[in-house]
């Protein structure tokens, strides 16, 4: 019996499946929602809107996006408290039994049954749309968008933006150079987060396996938790993301690190 109900929300949404452009784009914390069965896994509703449980401000890009560059882009539909479709459903924060410091009742004493159920509900159906997209069409750039707090455990994040890489930095270090080029914007490499194949599961396995060029972005909340900022970095994205293809194509030596 699946964990969710036939009435539940899929755990997948597929925008533009057609779409022309080279970019793929996903979204592992697009959604917060929480299946029935398990309730409010504890927290209150304040709680379940922080940042703990999703990406705040991301869906609304990566929506944006997609129309904005006619691209294909998968959203996930429930919360990473659920389970964490960018992790290795293997290690222990996959099901986070504390979120920065706050604790999730619903996570404690998980028996391994209890994980397989949420795995096939939500984590197994999300990436087998996105590995059935990208094999319908070959060579494209795997964009995982996600967004961070600005605040994380008491200390404020100066970085406004940043791009995210492991073995192949090459995309993901032409779109930094790009957006040091905006008046203004303060942009990390690999800050706050870093890739690694413990920790991620979206690059090292879809892109970096895959023989993918691939870039992982990170935006923070604050810029774009609401529509205008949204909208702002629609614009923003949309203008610098062709100028990468453009560089892929040119032939950008690729380094491997890592």
């Amino acid at each position: 019996m699946s964990l969710l109900e036939d009435d539940e929300p899929s755990p997948f949404c597929v925008l533009n499946e057609a779409g022309a452009s080279r970019f793929f784009l996903t979204a592992d914390h697009a959604g917060r929602e929480i299946p029935r069965a398990l309730g409010d896994l504890g927290l209150s509703a304040a709680e379940r809107a922080r940042h703990i449980a999703w990406d705040i401000g991301i869906a609304e890009v990566t929506r944006g996006l997609a129309v904005a560059l006619d691209a294909t882009a998968v959203l996930q539909t429930y919360s990473r408290l659920v389970i964490d479709c960018n992790r290795q459903p293997g290690v222990a924060s996959a099901f986070a039994q504390v979120s920065e410091a706050t604790r999730v009742p619903g996570n404690a004493g998980l028996s391994e049954a209890d994980k397989a159920a949420r795995r096939m509900a939500v984590f197994e159906p999300y990436h087998a749309e996105i590995t059935r997209l990208l094999g319908a069409r070959p060579g494209r750039v795997y964009l995982a968008m996600h967004s961070f707090t600005p605040v994380y455990m008491g200390v404020a994040r100066e970085v406004e933006v940043a791009v995210l890489y492991h073995r192949n930095p090459r995309a993901s270090r032409l779109l930094a150079a790009l957006l040091r080029g905006e008046s203004g914007l303060v942009v990390g490499e690999n800050e706050p987060y870093r890739v690694s194949d413990e920790t991620d599961y979206g690059v090292p396995v879809h892109a970096e396996r895959g023989g993918l060029d691939y870039i992982e972005i990170e935006i923070r909340q604050d810029l774009i938790q609401d529509a205008a900022g949204q909208a702002a970095w629609v614009a923003r994205l949309a203008r610098l993301l062709p100028l990468v293809a453009d560089g892929l194509e040119g032939g950008a030596e690729m380094e491997l690190v890592g």
